[in-house]
């Protein structure tokens, strides 16, 4: 029986001979290692009711809105006054385009251990679901962003009373009763502006939910019981929000923002 046991100096045993390239191979595994991808949830914030009339980029659609019909007051015996309701629409353009391209040799592709071309598509699909997501928050959010009596410090239509905030002079949000708080500000404002309560959104930050699953305040806020709030993406309602949690979203000079709205005001077309 011999034994060869490492030593030092001149004489020290080869760990890594010139034949353990040869004789044992690299193995490639078959699967996969686990990929993150951020949340998406667009689908979820908006609607797709035009996207069937889209047929190309570039394409318009022009959707109509309702008109405003004066009341008045009658008298009996008066001649009525008749009016001409003006025309008002929106236009819904599709003008930006994205793209991905993947090259495949056709000797390595039946070559290979696994589907390349599956492998590498799937990818490209969560990310284009992300570059899109964070394109259309920002023109949303920041580009265009609220109507001009939903933001600020003197936020309401009707009110004028609540401080939501802006980029250079940011709301307190270090504790979990503040973020509820503001949660409840950005309620109000939507009511002052007639928005419907069916189909309204919010949006947080990982760090601001954190916040928020701290405060028993907000747990009795969400409906249902405790156990349904822990939940992938959409982590329940919360003063007749649908909330979501969210790393795409906007960060300004100041930090982070909550985005609240309602899904039948945004809509978008896929192709």
């Amino acid at each position: 029986m011999a034994a060869v046991y490492p030593v030092t100096g001149a004489g020290a045993f080869d760990t890594t001979p010139s034949y353990s390239g040869a004789f044992i191979p690299t193995l490639w595994s078959g699967k996969l290692l686990a990929k993150f991808y951020q949340n998406t949830m667009l689908s979820e914030v908006t609607n797709t009711d035009y996207e069937g009339e889209l047929k190309n980029q570039g394409d318009t659609v022009r959707i109509r809105l309702a008109p405003n019909i004066s009341i008045s007051d009658y008298v009996v015996g008066q001649n009525l006054t008749y009016e001409v309701p003006l025309p008002s629409f929106q236009d819904m353009q599709v003008n930006k385009g994205k793209y991905f391209g993947v090259q495949v040799n056709d000797v390595l592709a039946y070559q290979a251990d696994m589907n390349l071309m599956n492998m590498f598509t799937e990818d490209a699909a969560k990310q284009l679901k992300i570059a899109i997501e964070n394109e259309v928050f920002f023109n949303s959010f920041v580009t265009e962003g609220p109507a001009a009596l939903n933001e600020g410090s003197a936020a309401g239509a009707i009110s004028a009373a609540y401080n939501l905030g802006s980029d250079i002079a940011p709301i307190d949000q270090a504790t979990p009763e503040n973020v509820l708080k503001a949660i409840l500000r950005m309620s109000t404002t939507l009511d002052e502006q007639n928005v419907p309560e069916d189909g309204r959104f919010l949006i947080l930050s990982p760090y601001d939910r954190h916040l928020l699953m701290q405060s028993s305040i907000a747990q009795a806020y969400f409906s249902g019981d405790n156990s349904s709030t822990i939940r992938t993406g959409k982590i329940g309602m919360l003063d007749r929000f649908s909330v979501y949690v969210s790393n795409l979203l906007p960060r300004g000079e100041a930090g982070k923002a909550l985005v609240a709205g309602l899904t039948p005001t945004s809509s978008v077309a896929l192709r």
